[in-house]
């Protein structure tokens, strides 16, 4: 038989091995993961890769660590389908297979030398940590940085650790607020857009990052507009169903853009006349 070969790398399975796997919340799980060849992956913040399950399947899933860690990297999977309910059964030891990383993230070459708005809804914590820790890991390349970070209700927080550890920081601000409170929580009540008007930015050299569920983001992106961030500087991360990451297959087609190769960080200029990416 002959022997198939694959002449676009990009395509090409790295085996992987699980170093740590441990449990966040209900839903979603923690991994740090390490290319077997002991290369690194070489992502930028922002980018995603495809994880493969042999006889299962694959899953697009946002890397959640700086590229500034070299030897391993992190993701946190929420159990919703197939491959990711298949990705919690696993354990430290066991192998996967990864594709990537791809797609365009945040433009941390643009970024430097400006002030951050980061604002986190949910899950989208996990690709923002690897634009944070990027950041905080070249804290002088930046001016002021200002965390937001809202969630449904205190048990769905993510990294509870590091968001305490932020808060104690004294080169950047950080602010929380959950949709429900429970009898433990002392902190601010509300959806993540009460927290945008309190921040004190200069408009012009302020970059927000933005990454959260659809729901969320007409709200946000109209406070920050508000604020008189310029329409470019305000970067949006969107998840569709990418299938294969190289904008071959049209599943995560917005219009005539494709997520997996174009974005998935896209700047609000260029999508706001785009009716599909909303």
């Amino acid at each position: 038989m002959e022997k198939v070969v694959i002449k676009d790398s990009s395509y090409r399975l790295k085996k992987a091995t699980i170093l740590q796997a441990k449990k966040l919340t209900a839903q979603e799980k923690f991994f740090e993961i390490a290319l077997r060849d002991g290369s690194t992956l070489d992502h930028e913040p922002g980018q995603f890769i495809m994880i493969s399950l042999l006889g299962i399947g694959e899953s697009p899933i946002s890397v959640c660590s700086s590229p500034t860690k070299r030897d391993s990297f992190d993701l946190c999977i929420r159990a919703v389908g197939k491959v990711t309910r298949s990705l919690h059964a696993l354990k430290a030891g066991d192998e996967i297979g990864i594709r990537g990383p791809y797609g365009k993230g945040f433009p941390v070459s643009i970024l430097a030398g400006n002030d951050l708005l980061i604002v986190a809804g949910g899950l989208g914590i996990a690709p923002l940590r690897s634009l944070i820790m990027f950041v905080l890991d070249n804290r002088r390349d930046f001016g002021k940085v200002h965390i937001l970070f809202g969630c449904k209700e205190p048990k769905e927080m993510l990294f509870r650790d590091e968001l305490g550890h932020w808060s104690k920081r004294t080169d950047l601000h950080y602010a929380c607020t959950v949709d429900r409170a429970d009898p433990d929580w002392a902190g601010n009540v509300g959806v993540i857009t009460t927290l945008i008007p309190g921040v004190d930015i200069e408009p012009s050299r302020t970059f927000a990052a933005v990454v959260g569920p659809p729901v969320m983001y007409n709200f946000v992106i109209k406070e920050l507009l508000k604020k008189g961030i310029p329409e470019r500087q305000i970067l949006l991360s969107f998840e569709r169903n990418m299938a294969c990451g190289n904008g071959k297959c049209g599943h995560c087609q917005i219009q005539n853009l494709y997520v997996c190769q174009d974005g998935p960080v896209f700047n609000y200029e260029q999508i706001k006349n785009l009716s599909e990416a909303f």
